[in-house]
């Protein structure tokens, strides 16, 4: 293969490293209203009273909108295919508030500075409710987050509103008491996970008008274009053929732009008033309004037979949806969906819980979607089985994960089709110097110990997203290829390119990618899931595969001669027998002439029964102050096996990325909030982001696997490189001075403290 396995240099490199591209809010046009939003100070509160009238006598004022002004149907943020399973439990504003800064009402004006000023000008009265701050005690809270009667479910996900329960999740096989009963050694422990922001730098942005036609174009910095439209489709009660929504380059998203956070405010101001309006969300509002990780609390109980044998995992917890439910029940089954399976000895298992309501900034999407939290419990406690059997971490895995062709109880009879974890695990062991370090090397006050974690996620979702592709010959011999997928800067849009090149035996100059225009692009469910490389990869190679086979059938009509006897070599289909040869741009050229020719173009869709999942083996080195607690992390060691790498340098920047944003979570990063709701971490002066300086150094390797199911046997990347640095930091600190951190992120003080009251048991 030419292009596919090569580190080939993003398309689009250059252009973004010389501020060429053009984000949302390049493509305003003058006129455009400037939207604002007025946001609750309380947690939780009813609207009683609100006069907007001096606000709207400010000249320059276009429309105030209030909760008396937009459509009252309920819809969901989330981004994910139909049927949704998020509860539909918004409004576009809504007269109860939930959490401190949610929306109370829309000012447009000409200018940033008169909306600003409109803002000031609404007055509001609220009836204040006691706020629920602690998902622990959420449940039958005497205050109901949602009271309301029309909040809706497409399918029963096991809501209870009056109970504060947004959806509940259970999957138990095995007779767990009894396997318990003749395990060897048992060991249990609760988890804390916080919530994590995504800290992506572009905050969100949208920009909407009317075209020729009175259509609502939509241009949004999102990841999920064709769910937004759906999104605004209900919300706004208009056709959704009414709709337009269009991805240009976005900065970043991480998942939080797998919610439709911005878009429906701008859309109901252009529909009002017909003129094009865009909202730009300054840094504390992207921090305090839109979405973060989903914080949760879980008891873990593993036993083990002595000869290290793990017979039974059981995971119950609770995971907090904070004031709306979107992604609630996908992220807490993504938890043990994506952990449990990994050891595949076990006799039985149970993974149970619920996602609760709480009134505080509503959980979403952050890359490793859930699988990142169960990570951290179900490896955090496979470091303290080892402990407690007093056998190597390393070892205990290597006796009890997945192998490939092996099953899981969770797979219910499915097979692994493909892994090399094993060989991760074995080649991590060698590159962070394993038996020369564990558990622990003292140097004086300060003590090195080394800790490890594995990990798996998937692939998009399995039976559920499909994505399409088309690839068309232009008429001067070069390709158009049509995606709906979102390049966040992964780079994504380079990898898809690789695979048509090497499809098409052409170069790749010789062709264009446009994506994530609704109107001209095929559907996508957007850059989630892990989905893009493998489900929109798929797509793409088999519309190049069919496209390929188009242009030999018609070469073999001018040369006369079968075309499986004919060659795709770069700009020539050949004919190895005669010599005789025929250019593609001549083919390209003659299908588009005369009233019997059509241009030469390919459409596919794939969608998987399976969602094959990528491996990870993390190592942490980590340093430990014994005076202070404090932990200085030298080392992070990360093997992935991906299936095959489509592009080596791209995938290794990802998961470098990934690593540093779970060291993030593991030692540095907490939204935060005082006792009456306010978000306190709501900048970068108070939310603290690792620098360069913070994460020591990163080494990233590949032992690749050949997954049948994926392009050219390749699986997802981009999530999965988060999960392991917090368990194996934290199993680091462990074996460096005894004390294990089960409440992220690791903080001195809990470290200190764990270590004075080590001197004091002792």
């Amino acid at each position: 293969m030419k292009w596919v396995g090569k580190s080939v240099s993003k398309i689009d490199g250059v252009a973004i490293a010389t501020g060429k591209p053009l984000y949302t809010e390049d493509l305003t046009v003058p006129g455009t209203l400037v939207v604002k939003l007025l946001r609750s100070p309380h947690a939780f509160a009813r609207i009683t009273a609100i006069d907007t009238d001096a606000a709207k006598a400010l000249p320059g004022v276009e429309c105030v909108l209030t909760h008396q002004d937009v459509p009252q149907v309920r819809y969901s943020n989330a981004g994910q295919s139909f049927p949704e399973p998020s509860p539909y439990d918004r409004l576009i504003l809504d007269p109860i508030v939930r959490y401190v800064g949610d929306e109370v009402a829309i000012v447009a004006a000409v200018d940033e500075k008169t909306a600003l000023a409109a803002l000031d000008l609404i007055k509001v009265e609220y009836e204040v409710f006691e706020p629920v701050l602690d998902l622990s005690i959420a449940i039958d809270h005497p205050s109901v987050v949602h009271p309301e009667t029309d909040l809706h479910c497409n399918f029963p996900i096991g809501l209870e509103q009056q109970r504060n329960i947004a959806s509940s999740h259970t999957v138990e096989i095995g007779d767990l008491t009894a396997e318990l009963a003749q395990c060897d050694v048992v060991v249990e422990e609760s988890y804390k996970t916080q919530a994590q922001a995504q800290a992506m730098m572009e905050t969100f942005r949208s920009f909407t008008y009317l075209d020729q036609a009175g259509r609502l174009v939509v241009i949004s910095s999102t990841q999920i274009p064709f769910h937004v439209r759906r999104q605004l489709a209900r919300a706004l009660q208009i056709p959704a053929t009414r709709i337009r929504v269009i991805k240009p380059r976005i900065g970043g998203g991480f998942g939080a732009k797998q919610s439709g956070v911005s878009e429906v405010y701008p859309a109901i101001v252009t529909l009002k008033t017909g003129k094009p309006a865009k909202v730009v969300y300054e840094r504390k509002e992207t921090f305090i309004a839109s979405n973060s990780r989903h914080a949760t609390e879980f008891k873990v109980r593993m036993g083990a037979s002595r000869d290290g044998i793990i017979r039974v995992i059981d995971i119950v917890g609770l995971s907090d949806t904070g004031a709306y439910g979107e992604h609630a029940p996908t992220v807490f089954a993504v938890i043990g969906d994506k952990t449990m399976p990994l050891y595949n000895k076990t006799k039985a298992i149970r993974y149970q819980g619920h996602a609760v309501y709480t009134n505080k900034l509503p959980g979403g999407a952050l890359r490793g979607y859930g699988a990142t939290q169960g990570t951290f419990v179900q490896e955090s406690t496979v470091n303290k089985l080892a402990a407690a059997l007093g056998i190597d971490p390393i070892e205990l895995r290597l006796k009890n994960l997945i192998r490939e062709t092996e099953t899981a109880l969770y797979y219910k009879g499915k097979k692994l089709g493909s892994s090399s974890l094993h060989r991760c695990i074995e080649t991590g062991k060698t590159m962070i110097g394993w038996d020369a370090k564990f558990p622990r090397i003292e140097q004086g006050n300060k003590v090195r110990g080394v800790g490890m974690a594995v990990t798996m996620q998937g692939s998009g979702i399995a039976n559920i997203d499909t994505a399409s592709a088309e690839i068309r010959l232009n008429d001067d011999g070069f390709y158009t290829v049509l995606v709906g997928s979102t390049d966040m800067g992964t780079g994504s849009d380079t990898i898809l390119l690789q695979m048509a090149a090497d499809v098409l035996a052409a170069d790749m100059d010789q062709f264009i990618i446009h994506a994530a225009d609704t109107d001209v692009s095929p559907f996508d469910p957007g850059s989630y899931a892990s989905s893009t490389t493998y489900v929109t990869g798929m797509a793409v190679k088999k519309a190049a595969e069919e496209l390929r086979r188009k242009i030999l059938e018609q070469a073999a009509s001018v040369l006369q001669v079968p075309a499986d006897q004919l060659e795709l070599a770069g700009e020539q289909c050949i004919d190895p027998a005669s010599g005789k040869t025929v250019s593609v741009a001549s083919i390209a050229a003659a299908a588009v002439v005369g009233p019997d020719h059509r241009q030469l173009s390919a459409y596919a869709t794939f969608g998987s029964p399976v969602s094959p999942p990528p491996f990870v083996a993390g190592f942490a080195e980590v340093e430990v102050d014994k005076e202070t607690g404090k932990v200085t992390l030298l080392d992070f060691v990360a093997v992935v096996d991906c299936g095959t790498v489509i592009n080596p340098a791209l995938a290794r920047v990802q998961t470098e990325g990934g690593i540093v944003q779970g060291i993030g979570m593991a030692l540095y990063e907490e939204v935060q909030y005082d006792k009456k709701g306010n978000l306190q971490s709501n900048s970068f002066m108070t939310y603290k982001i690792p620098g360069r300086g913070d994460v020591g150094n990163v080494r990233v390797a590949f032992e690749e696997s050949y997954e049948p199911t994926g392009p050219f046997g390749a699986k997802s990347v981009g999530e999965v490189v988060i999960n392991t640095p917090a368990p194996a930091i934290v199993a680091a600190i462990y074996n460096a001075v005894g004390v294990q951190v089960t409440d992220l992120p690791v903080t001195p003080e809990k470290v200190f403290l764990g270590m004075q009251a080590q001197k004091q048991e002792g």
